[in-house]
């Protein structure tokens, strides 16, 4: 059975759901984004009309009418082919889908198409045409700051498609920080009400979360929500008091609060409760639990902060006292089965680097000399660091994050291989739903294809702008606001919807 429909968990890293269109769509294309790892086409060609099109499962395929994730598809996917006529249910040419275990590929020939795929994230399009692909890499993000300006659900949606059609697979939902706390906890209602921008307009419900959840998942899409501490928490202590460091001036408290305490019981015992709750709506095995960043004049200030590490044994080693702190709360979420993915700074102050499953590499300078640390230590690496798209820049930059190999470091093949993949990050000190899309495509399509394709098939910018440039269109005619990339038009230029 293939796992979505049998209910197991599939492995979304083989959504090859997204070329069917860019084959079989009713425009001429430079070529396909991101690249498939082979494809050979003819010049043979077949009329496409959809009063003769339908998709329909093959009689060998071990996903049956039903599987919500390929119905869903099929239908989204007619409408993207043929944007003025309605799905069609019964037709003369069929796209035959396969889940059997073999390697994944589509074949197109006269009045029929079949695909095989190993998981139901994946489906294909036709001149004469044959295509094998698989991803890179497995894991192939997009974060999203929802904290430092909140995003509507419907622009959570929106931004959803735009990943799907660029087969990023991982929604990474940095869903609160210092400025506001929109998550809405049942166990901790305050957290929200006091710590959001606005209690009722600027959050978001479990019922919205799950919305998302459900429509990432029909797009071959996880949601890794996190819930970054010890610090960026300001906004969590207005809704839970005793939770944040106060800090001292002058041996008495000036008033103003720090990262999270982690000398009180009552912090761990709050966070316990808190990823008990999280663990829950958020059903994805991984969890990012942050670490990054922590300001630690604070504690410094604070004499009964001193006084613990003392008598810990930590003497005035404050990377100790991190290290400490985050190791609780990665064996909390680890008995809700969770795995959890930390920032680099964790790594770099954690000497217990064992009790550490994954680590984002995100800071600048020789973002490969990290990768190369972190994966001889025997951890997991998503790389970040050359992929910061919140600040503004000339479209033509895109290049800068084309060029990027995440590989290229002097290490054993074991070492390269825990190089789970990448994503792009987006910022939101200065993006909310008015800039989101434009800042994001076609800049992030860059990142999309180096995490997706072969790299030695991808290495040339000049051979890629054509088939970006057309991709961008394609994004257009999608609803997706992708800013151009150079001089020129598209066939279907952009109207708001």
């Amino acid at each position: 059975m293939c796992a979505v429909c049998s209910g197991r968990r599939a492995r979304p890293n083989l959504n090859l759901l997204l070329l069917l269109i860019l084959l079989l769509g009713p425009h001429t294309v430079e070529g396909v984004w991101p690249l498939p790892q082979a494809i050979t086409s003819s010049t043979e060609r077949y009329p496409l009309t959809p009063q003769a099109f339908c998709f329909s499962y093959g009689r060998r395929s071990a996903a049956r009418p039903g599987c919500s994730v390929l119905d869903a598809a099929s239908e989204r996917y007619f409408s993207l082919i043929f944007p003025d006529y309605t799905y069609a249910l019964n037709a003369l040419s069929n796209l035959l889908l396969y889940c059997p275990c073999v390697p994944d590929n589509l074949s197109v020939s006269a009045g029929r198409a079949s695909l095989n795929a190993e998981t139901v994230w994946g489906a294909y399009f036709v001149n004469k045409t044959k295509i094998e692909d698989f991803p890179r890499f497995q894991f192939r993000g997009i974060l999203l700051d929802t904290s430092r300006h909140y995003l509507p659900v419907k622009t959570i949606l929106k931004s959803l498609d735009a990943m799907a059609y660029n087969k990023f697979n991982v929604f990474h939902w940095h869903i609160v920080d210092d400025p506001s706390f929109p998550y809405q906890s049942h166990t901790f209602p305050d957290l929200s009400s006091k710590g959001a921008f606005h209690p009722m307009t600027h959050i978001y419900t479990q019922s919205d979360v799950r919305r998302v959840i459900s429509y990432a998942r029909l797009r071959g899409i996880r949601v890794l929500p996190e819930f970054d501490s010890p610090g960026h928490t300001k906004s969590w202590g207005k809704g839970q008091s005793d939770l944040l460091t106060p800090c001292y001036k002058g041996g008495i408290p000036s008033g103003t609060f720090g990262p999270v305490n982690p000398a009180l019981p009552s912090t761990y015992q709050f966070m316990e409760r808190l990823f008990k709750e999280v663990s829950a709506v958020f059903p994805d095995s991984y969890i990012h639990l942050g670490g990054d960043e922590v300001d630690l004049s604070c504690w410094r200030s604070n004499p009964y902060v001193r006084a613990f590490m003392q008598k810990m044994g930590f003497g005035v080693d404050f990377a100790k006292l991190e290290a400490f702190y985050m190791e609780k709360v990665v064996n909390i979420t680890s008995f809700f089965n969770k795995t959890s993915i930390v920032w680099q700074d964790v790594f770099d102050y954690h000497e217990r680097r064992s009790s550490l499953s994954v680590v984002e590499v995100w800071k600048e300078g020789c973002y490969l000399c990290e990768v190369r640390r972190v994966a001889k230590a025997g951890l997991r690496v998503i790389l970040a660091s050359p992929w910061y798209l919140d600040q503004p820049g000339p479209t033509h930059n895109w290049a800068r994050y084309y060029t990027v190999w995440p590989l290229a470091f002097k290490g054993t093949e074991e070492q390269k291989s825990l190089v789970i993949g990448g994503e792009v990050c987006m910022w939101g000190e200065y993006v909310d739903a008015t800039n989101l899309a434009p800042r994001l495509w076609p800049r992030a399509s860059a990142a999309a294809e180096r995490l997706w394709s072969n790299e030695k098939q991808t290495s040339s910018v000049d051979k890629a702008f054509p088939r970006l440039q057309d991709f961008r269109c394609i994004l257009l005619r999608r609803g997706i606001q992708a800013e151009p990339l150079y001089v020129g038009h598209c066939k279907h230029e952009y109207h708001s919807v």
